[in-house]
């Protein structure tokens, strides 16, 4: 049978600052197997007991990858003169036949702007301090479904 695991996080990058937390009394759920999250940082949780505590250190290629030099590409920046805002920094997202995929400007010179499609943090070290909080037998709609449907599993669509 799959479960429901959630857990409140605490995610730190390389150089010890906090990048991202779960929000007080908001734990994170997801469905065992389902690739929700990191596949790594869940092996790493799955036996937890409710309660436990654990920080987990990830290299980056086992949490967002490496950084790839493919994902980045340099675009005539006249094409992207109908964005007023183009700054280092920004993010957009490119249309590409079955999808969209969001990328940040890297860099802009007087005839190009740079834009990477890498993870933000693609290339970092993480570290996860992670408190499991709930850990239930999925309903079947949500097996069906391939994600929580809340804490408690009677949260709708």
């Amino acid at each position: 049978m799959k479960r429901v695991l959630a857990f409140n996080y605490v995610l730190k990058g390389p150089d010890g600052n906090i990048l991202d937390a779960s929000e007080k009394g908001q734990p994170l759920p997801f469905l065992e197997g389902a690739g929700q999250i990191i596949p790594k940082l869940e092996e790493e949780i799955k036996d937890l007991k409710e309660g436990d505590k654990k920080v987990v250190k990830l290299a980056a290629a086992d949490a967002y990858g490496d950084m790839k030099e493919n994902m980045f590409m340099d675009v005539p920046k006249e094409e992207l003169a109908h964005l007023p805002q183009l700054e280092i920094g920004s993010h957009l997202r490119l249309e590409f036949g079955q999808g969209a995929h969001i990328v940040r400007v890297s860099k802009i010179t007087d005839t190009h702007v740079t834009l990477d499609g890498n993870h933000p943090l693609a290339g970092q070290d993480l570290e996860f301090s992670i408190e499991m909080v709930l850990i239930r037998e999925a309903t079947t709609e949500e097996v069906l479904h391939g994600h929580p449907h809340g804490l408690h599993g009677n949260a709708g669509h």
